[in-house]
């Protein structure tokens, strides 16, 4: 799975694109955003600082707006950043 981080997220973590590979049989066959923000945590103190707080980060599966419940399949791009403002 591809995952790309946008902003704040991106300086945090140090990079704008990485691959993934999840889990995705046993207990748990269809993992969600969630699933993988819960893996993401694990990968570095940066990716732990950057996913904190959910309330400040948004979520794109395939160029598609979602949210944390949102299943996700081998191949899926994720990709994670701040609330956008207009104006």
């Amino acid at each position: 799975m591809h995952i790309r981080y946008f902003a704040w997220l991106r300086e945090i973590i140090g990079v704008g694109s990485e691959e993934v590979t999840m889990d995705s049989t046993g207990a748990n066959p269809t993992p969600s955003v969630m699933d993988l923000v819960a893996q993401l945590r694990t990968t570095s103190p940066a990716h732990a600082k950057a996913f904190t707080d959910l309330t400040k980060i948004r979520v794109a599966v395939n160029h598609e707006y979602a949210d944390l419940t949102h299943p996700l399949k081998t191949g899926d791009e994720v990709a994670f950043f701040p609330p956008v403002t207009g104006g």
